[in-house]
């Protein structure tokens, strides 16, 4: 059994009578440790993809089944309890808290995780141990990116979502903060899942998806990744 499976999921969204269908028909699988690239167009349902298979949002039709438990079929509680123990968000935007510093907003993962990590051992393992009694307002949007991507990390969570982390940062420093995502799949085993609409970014990942229109279009597997590093665009 593959650590994810994602088969024929559709999701539907009613808007008065008109029903707008954001998945149709959507099947993959993936690996434990791999670093999974799902590229598209902007509309064409990424993001509800990595909804569901995230928790935040329930399938219309289809499965959906993570490391052997089938997470479309929790109760909203029982949801709650999965994003919280078994998945970790990274977004475009960091959402840090402005009144807690670096060290505190890693520390928030502690009061909802099970099984956290220790959060300056993850501020020291994404470079910002020197910064973590700074508030978000005294850090650059890279080291904003990289306190949200630690608060993540300190959850300890089987599964890490990407939607965008790179869209509001700079070229170089975007490619930083790839770089510390495709490190953290290599060295730590954890399955990272990252959503973007540049396609070049597919070499740097294992397994390649593109959705458009609401469906899977292909399933790729890269045998030979390059760092992110040896990539530009």
């Amino acid at each position: 059994m593959a650590f994810i499976e994602f088969t024929d999921v559709g999701k539907t969204y009613k808007m008065g009578e008109v029903s707008i269908h954001a998945l149709q028909g959507a099947s993959f699988t993936v690996e434990k440790g791999e670093l999974v690239v799902i590229v598209g167009p902007s509309g064409a349902g990424k993001t509800t993809l990595l909804n569901i298979l995230g928790g935040m949002d329930t399938l219309t039709t289809g499965k959906v089944i993570l490391d052997g438990r089938e997470v479309s079929a929790l109760n909203k509680r029982q949801l709650t309890d999965y994003r919280r123990a078994d998945v970790g968000f990274v977004f475009q935007f960091y959402n840090l808290v402005g009144n807690l510093t670096a060290l505190e907003n890693v520390e928030l993962a502690n009061q909802i995780s099970k099984h956290p990590l220790d959060a300056k051992q993850v501020l020291e393992s994404v470079g910002l141990l020197d910064r973590m009694n700074n508030f978000p307002s005294q850090l650059s949007g890279g080291e904003q990116q990289r306190v949200a991507i630690a608060r993540a990390l300190a959850k300890n969570p089987k599964l890490l979502l990407c939607d965008e982390p790179t869209g509001a940062l700079d070229y170089q420093t975007g490619k930083a903060i790839l770089k510390l995502l495709q490190d953290t799949a290599r060295n730590t085993g954890m399955t990272v899942v990252i959503i973007t609409h540049n396609s070049a970014l597919t070499a740097m990942a294992d397994r390649v998806i593109k959705v458009r229109n609401g469906t899977v279009r292909s399933v790729t597997l890269n045998e030979h990744p390059q760092d992110i590093s040896e990539i530009e665009w």
